[in-house]
């Protein structure tokens, strides 16, 4: 199992947060559970729409959604209540109407988990949408 973390070739952009383990967000054994992995990758999306100039509340009030249609991870080592953790959250692809990410979540630089994400934009009855022209960023 490697804990070397390779940045894809292709990221469009890329953004960092800090999380610490919350005792509430542990399992039994006082690791990190493993279904908040979730839930800090997407809160490293939404804070990379805030890095953009948008949140997603502005996102939703503008009539559009995004919904996860896929997301993978990989978990390598355990996380413990009070680590302090560094999410990169890296967008690789973007379409019309679709954004793929990728996530690293390290702990003092040792690779604790990695995802894949994809992400469809919809409107509020579920219907697919165009993703804004200033998200649909293209690849330097």
């Amino acid at each position: 199992m490697s804990t070397s973390f390779r940045k894809p070739e292709s990221v469009i952009y890329q953004h960092e947060i800090d999380i610490r383990v919350r005792y509430s967000e542990t399992d039994a054994m006082g690791r990190l559970h493993h279904a908040n992995f979730l839930n800090y990758f997407e809160l490293g999306r939404t804070e990379q729409l805030r890095s953009l100039g948008q949140t997603y509340r502005e996102f939703e009030a503008a009539g559009l959604l995004l919904v996860v249609t896929k997301i993978s991870v990989s978990y390598h080592r355990g996380a413990c209540y009070d680590d302090l953790l560094q999410l990169l959250t890296m967008t690789t692809r973007t379409t019309l109407a679709r954004i793929d990410h990728e996530y690293a979540l390290l702990r003092d630089n040792e690779l604790i988990a990695t995802a894949s994400s994809t992400l469809a934009c919809v409107d509020h009855q579920g219907q697919p949408q165009r993703l804004p022209e200033w998200l649909r960023i293209s690849a330097p």
